[in-house]
C-alpha cells in the first residue's frame, strides 16, 4: 500500500516541501530510501525501525520503498525520521482508523519533521523556524515539530504549530484526538520584554573619545577599528557595543533566528532571538569558518553575526586570506557560497568592530612605554591588514592608555541606556528617510549614487570635506564614507543638513585621531 506524508528540507535559510512517499509491498524484506538521501537520512531506517517497534507498533517484514520528492535535490539531516515512520504506519493500515475519529485532521494537511530516538522519542532538528515559514507559504493547515523546537517554530504566525515529544503522542493525536503542545510566541515576547545587558558602557573608565566613536558607529551601523596599546580597553569597549545598539526589528530578529536555527545554535525551547548577536571568533579561524562553507554549506561567523556585531580582536593576527574574504560580505551585506551541486546565499549585514595594536610590542606612540620595534617590523606588522580592507572600515579611532587617575573614578561617563536612546532616535530618522529604499536600513548602507539625495551639505561643509580629501589623499571610497559618517553625526544632533562641524568630526575618525 502507498502512503504520502509531507515534510520539508532546508536550503540556505529557506525551506521547501518534500513529499515522503512510502510504498510497502510483499516481497523479500528490504528498506530502500531514494530521492538523493544523504548521510543521516540513509541511517534513519535503523532509527525508524526501532522507534516503531518500541512505540508498540509492528514494523512490516516486507519490501519498503521510501521516495523523497522532488527526487533531484539532495536531502540532508535527520528531520525525515518522523514522516517516514508515519508513512510506514499509514501504509500498513496501522493508522487506518484516524479518519473516522477525526475527519478534520487529515494526515496530508500537516507537515512533519523530527528525529526519532530508538525508544520513540522525537528529538530536535535544525531549521525549524525556516520549515514553519515554508509550511505556511505552501498553504498547509499545520506543522508538527519536536517539543524542543516548538517555541522556535511558533514565531511564524498564520499556521498551527504543534509540538510532540514521542511518536506515540503524534499517533494519538490522529487516532484518538489527543491534543499536542502549543506555544504562545507573542505572549512570551511581551513577557520577556527588552533584554537587560550585564555589561554597561559606564564600566569603561575614561576613553570619552572612543565612546563617542562607538556611539557614532552604532547610530549609523558603521564599521569601526580601534588601535591602541595593550590594556587600553579596546576589547572592553567592543563588548559593550551591543548594549548601545537599537532594539531589533521583527524582520531582523526573524532573519537572525533563521540563521542560528540552520546552524543548530538555538537552545532547546528558545524562540525568537531579540538581542543583537555578538560574535568574536579567535584569530585561528579559517576562511570557511568566517564566511561559511563546507561540503554542505553552513553559515559562518559573518552570517551568524547578522544584525549585530562581528568582533575581530588582534586583527593583524588573523591570516591574510581569511581577512580578504571579508571584503565582499562587508560591501554587499550577503555572502554567496558556491559548490558544484548548489550555490547558497546567506545574509551578512553586520557591524565589524576590530581591535589591533599599533605594533608587535603594542607600545608604538605610547608616551609611558618605549617601543622596541623597528620601522620595518612595524610596517610588516601593519601590512598584514590590507589597504582595501581598512578602506572598508568607516571609523578609525586611537584608544590610548587610560591614566591612573581615571581608573580610580567610580563611574565614567554615561550609561549604555542613555547612549542607546540617542542611537535609537538617530536610527528612527534614518528609517524614515530611507522608507521604501531596498536594502538600506542605516547610513552605512547608502550607495554612492544616492549621496547627493541623502547627504546634503552646507557650502562650508563641502569646502571642508574637499580640503580634507586633498590633504589626506583619501580614496573615492573613503570620501563617500566620510560623508556617511558626517550624515550620522548630523542625525545624532537632529540636524537635517550636514554642517562643517559634522564633517570635521567625521574626518578625525577617518584619519585615526
Amino acid at each position: 500500500m502507498l502512503a504520502q506524508v509531507r515534510s520539508a528540507a532546508v536550503v540556505g535559510i529557506d525551506a521547501y516541501v518534500v513529499d515522503v512517499e512510502t510504498d510497502v509491498v510483499k516481497g523479500l524484506p528490504s528498506f530502500a530510501t531514494v530521492g538523493l538521501p544523504q548521510g543521516a537520512v540513509k541511517e534513519g531506517r535503523e532509527r525508524v525501525n526501532s522507534a516503531i517497534v518500541n512505540s508498540g507498533f509492528e514494523f512490516p517484514i516486507k519490501r519498503i520503498t521510501v521516495n523523497l520528492a522532488p527526487a533531484d535535490t539532495r536531502k540532508e539531516g535527520s528531520a525525515f525520521d518522523l514522516p517516514i515512520a508515519l508513512g510506514i504506519l499509514a501504509a500498513t493500515n496501522q493508522l487506518d482508523n484516524f479518519a473516522p475519529h477525526a475527519p478534520e485532521r487529515l494526515l496530508q494537511d500537516y507537515l512533519f519533521v523530527g528525529e526519532l530516538g530508538l525508544d520513540g522519542d522525537v528529538r530536535s532538528v535544525r531549521g525549524a523556524l525556516c520549515i514553519a515559514a515554508g509550511a505556511r507559504q505552501a498553504g498547509l493547515k499545520g506543522l508538527i515539530v519536536p517539543q524542543a523546537n516548538l517555541a522556535e517554530a511558533s514565531v511564524v504566525q498564520g499556521i498551527t504549530v504543534l509540538g510532540a515529544a514521542t511518536l506515540n503522542q503524534v499517533t494519538d493525536f490522529f487516532l484518538n484526538g489527543h491534543s499536542l503542545s502549543t506555544f504562545d510566541a507573542i505572549g512570551a515576547a511581551k513577557k520577556n520584554g527588552q533584554r537587560v545587558h550585564a555589561l554597561d558602557l559606564e564600566d569603561v573608565r575614561g576613553q570619552l573619545h572612543a565612546k563617542r566613536a562607538l556611539e557614532v558607529a552604532a547610530a549609523g551601523a558603521h564599521n569601526i577599528v580601534m588601535v591602541g596599546p595593550p590594556g587600553s580597553g579596546k576589547t572592553m569597549l567592543a563588548r559593550r557595543l551591543p548594549t548601545i545598539l537599537p532594539p531589533m526589528t521583527f524582520e531582523e530578529a526573524l532573519e537572525t533566528t533563521k540563521l542560528h536555527s540552520v546552524a543548530g545554535l538555538l537552545l532547546p525551547g528558545s524562540g525568537l532571538i531579540r538581542h543583537r548577536p555578538f560574535r568574536a571568533p579567535h584569530h585561528t579561524i579559517s576562511d570557511a569558518g568566517l564566511i561559511g562553507g563546507g561540503t554542505h554549506p553552513r553559515p559562518g561567523e559573518v552570517s551568524l553575526a547578522h544584525g549585530g556585531v562581528l568582533f575581530l580582536d588582534e586583527l593583524p593576527e588573523f591570516r591574510k586570506n581569511v581577512l580578504e574574504v571579508l571584503r565582499q560580505p562587508l560591501e554587499d551585506g550577503e555572502v554567496t557560497i558556491s559548490r558544484a551541486a548548489m550555490a547558497i546565499t546567506y545574509p551578512s549585514r553586520v557591524m565589524l568592530a576590530a581591535a589591533m595594536n599599533p605594533c608587535p610590542c603594542g607600545f608604538y606612540g605610547d608616551p609611558t612605554h618605549k617601543c622596541g620595534c623597528g620601522t620595518q617590523v612595524i610596517d610588516r606588522y601593519l601590512s598584514r591588514v590590507s589597504g582595501p580592507l581598512m578602506d572598508r572600515i568607516d571609523i578609525h579611532v586611537h584608544v590610548p592608555a587610560v591614566p591612573h587617575n581615571d581608573l580610580s573614578v567610580q563611574k565614567s561617563g554615561e550609561c549604555s541606556e542613555a547612549v542607546r536612546e540617542r542611537v535609537a532616535r538617530a536610527r528612527e530618522r534614518q528609517l524614515e528617510r530611507f522608507d521604501g529604499q531596498a536594502n538600506v536600513f542605516a547610513n552605512a548602507h547608502i550607495e554612492a549614487r544616492d549621496m547627493p539625495k541623502w547627504c546634503i551639505m552646507t557650502s562650508e561643509a563641502e569646502s571642508l570635506l574637499n580640503t580634507a580629501v586633498t590633504r589626506l589623499k583619501l580614496s573615492a571610497r573613503a570620501y563617500h564614507r566620510v560623508r556617511k559618517i558626517a550624515r550620522t553625526i548630523a542625525d545624532l544632533a537632529g540636524v537635517a543638513k550636514i554642517e562643517g562641524k559634522h564633517v570635521s568630526e567625521a574626518v578625525r575618525y577617518r584619519s585615526g585621531d
